[in-house]
């Protein structure tokens, strides 16, 4: 077994850079051109890194290099290192106005109702600090957490996205959220009592973009309600744009129903049906790297209140 000493005697930072070049290249000549270095020389200094770690990390074919499964690892952990040397740099060069820099992502509807008085005690705090928001679509949160792009995540997610990768996760619950459809003041359906899916199967909606776990919640409503789901008139990634077509008429839609409360995302007169069955709820969690303690999630802890 290799010791981690070994490593460190063996390995440079360098080292971390080319590997991730000969990931995002998929071949050694590309790879060597982007470094400025000879391809004999790339391959030189690969076969050193793989002996270093006493095992293949590329596979090598006519089409060029693919990881292996224990490439693949190693990739991600020399990406997440970068990431996080870059950020220690930046640390250092504010370390006089600020304890340190936290990265949080968030889908918009969380960043815009819930994280403020979170972000408020970060910042306003004894030994303040920096906040990095990224307002983004789940599936891309997820990518630059694992990458070390983040610090830590406060978001929905279905589960089975961090199945296959459970043990390098920590998932903290937080609350649940409901959603609710929407419609303009003005829309037919909202003086009726009761709403079924089959009904809004014939409406325009605005829906977020397909592949997103908006839209996902809204087909599978349809789905279990045992009706198609429409195709949306109107596609929209931000959710204050979405309730501004809403509102302007345009298409039904669905939010968080504490977006409607805080009234943050509120771009118009728009209203809440009563739909039955309700869409489905979902919890928002705090995630974060499991392994080693991070004093940057640990202050964000403190602000939840965890």
């Amino acid at each position: 077994m290799i010791e981690p000493d070994h490593l460190v005697a063996k390995l440079r930072f360098r080292h971390l850079r080319l590997l991730t070049e000969v990931q995002n290249r998929g071949s050694l000549r590309a790879a060597a051109q982007a470094l400025s270095l000879t391809q004999p020389a790339l391959s030189k200094a690969l076969t050193e890194i793989e002996s270093a770690f006493g095992f293949a990390l590329f596979c090598r074919s006519a089409r060029g290099l693919t990881p292996t499964a224990q490439g693949e690892v190693v990739l991600r952990g020399a990406t997440m290192f970068l990431h996080e040397l870059s950020h220690l740099r930046t640390e250092a060069i504010s370390a006089d106005h600020f304890a340190t820099k936290i990265r949080i992502g968030a889908p918009p509807f969380v960043a815009q109702t819930y994280l403020p008085n979170v972000i408020a005690k970060l910042v306003q705090g004894e030994a303040p600090v920096r906040v990095q928001l990224l307002e983004e679509r789940v599936p891309a949160l997820i990518g630059a957490l694992r990458q070390g792009e983040l610090d830590a995540l406060i978001t929905t997610f279905p589960q089975q996205m961090l199945a296959s990768e459970a043990g390098a996760f920590e998932y903290i619950k937080l609350f649940e959220v409901q959603f609710a459809v929407v419609a303009s003041v003005g829309h037919p359906l909202v003086r009726s009592r009761r709403v079924g899916w089959d009904r809004l199967a014939k409406e325009q909606w605005v829906m977020p973009a397909e592949g997103s776990m908006g839209r996902k919640l809204i087909e599978d409503c349809f789905t279990h309600a045992g009706v198609p789901a429409p195709l949306p008139v109107i596609e929209s990634t931000s959710p204050t744009t979405s309730l501004q077509f809403v509102a302007a008429g345009l298409g039904i839609g669905i939010v968080p129903d504490v977006a409607l409360l805080h009234g943050t995302l509120q771009a118009g007169p728009v209203r809440q049906l009563r739909v039955v069955p309700e869409p489905h709820s979902s919890a928002v969690a705090l995630i974060c790297r499991s392994g080693s303690a991070n004093p940057r999630v640990a202050l964000l802890k403190a602000a939840l209140a965890l």
